[in-house]
């Protein structure tokens, strides 16, 4: 193991925090990202009262992306605040092992790291599975999924962005749907139970596809928060995913 990654915890600890979603079934994970900063816990309470349970945290440096988000001090105030959502953290760093220790200490349900970030992704895997935190790994549209191979068996998540990271409201990329396809043949062929996951651009227009390329946790902010209706865009995104399929078979939802 890498001598800048603490020793892991006794491998006797379990993990506290059951995944809210199940392979090949989809469920939304709102971005707070898209919500309204002034009013966050309202907000929260709003995905609440659409029947989410699993919320997506964007957390930006200004150096691995080109943009600041909230910190663990904020962050500690939310999970106090609305303690009953599964917090998706999504760390967007340069240096991932301090931050998340500190959302891990704040309150996370899942860590996700991004491969491009860390020097021994491994050591670093293996030290989150410790830590009674789900584990999860990301890729940018341009990484290749076969850098992933290394710590497949050892993350419950892989995030596939479908835009480039650091901002929302962009246009999802279709080229990064093959990559969802390529993992998810990737997790048949070795047999793997890791949940896939999109981020970037998902919409009414084309959520249907990125659900039928294999993404069951589909992260979306800008279209799940616009206009402040959480809980009516929520139910049209259900309709939209829901509806006879037209050859496209997106997965079935586990949402109400």
């Amino acid at each position: 193991m890498s001598k800048n990654i603490p020793k892991p915890e006794s491998r006797s600890r379990r993990l506290s925090h059951t995944l809210p979603a199940k392979l090949n079934e989809a469920t939304f994970a709102p971005s707070i990202l898209a919500s309204d900063f002034a009013n966050l816990e309202r907000e929260l309470k709003k995905v609440e009262r659409a029947g989410c349970r699993w919320v997506h945290v964007d957390v930006m440096d200004g150096h691995f992306v080109p943009n600041l988000t909230l910190g663990p001090p904020v962050f500690r105030c939310l999970k106090q605040a609305v303690p009953d959502l599964f917090y998706d953290t999504h760390l967007m760093v340069e240096n991932p092992l301090p931050l998340a220790r500190e959302f891990i200490a704040a309150g996370s349900s899942l860590v996700t790291i991004h491969i491009e970030a860390c020097k021994d992704p491994v050591a670093l895997c293996r030290f989150l599975r410790r830590q009674r935190v789900r584990v999860g790994v990301s890729i940018r549209p341009r990484t290749p999924t076969r850098v992933l191979m290394p710590v497949l068996k050892l993350v419950d998540l892989v995030l596939i962005m479908t835009v480039e990271p650091g901002f929302g409201g962009q246009e999802l990329l279709p080229r990064t749907l093959g990559k969802i396809r390529e993992l998810k043949h990737l997790r048949e062929l070795e047999k793997l139970q890791f949940l896939i996951q999109a981020d970037g651009g998902i919409n009414e227009s084309n959520i249907r596809l990125v659900a039928a390329a294999g993404a069951e946790v589909l992260v979306m902010g800008t279209t799940v928060f616009r206009n402040g209706e959480v809980v009516e865009n929520v139910k049209r995104l259900r309709q939209i995913l829901a509806a006879p399929n037209n050859g496209d078979q997106p997965p079935k939802l586990t949402e109400p």
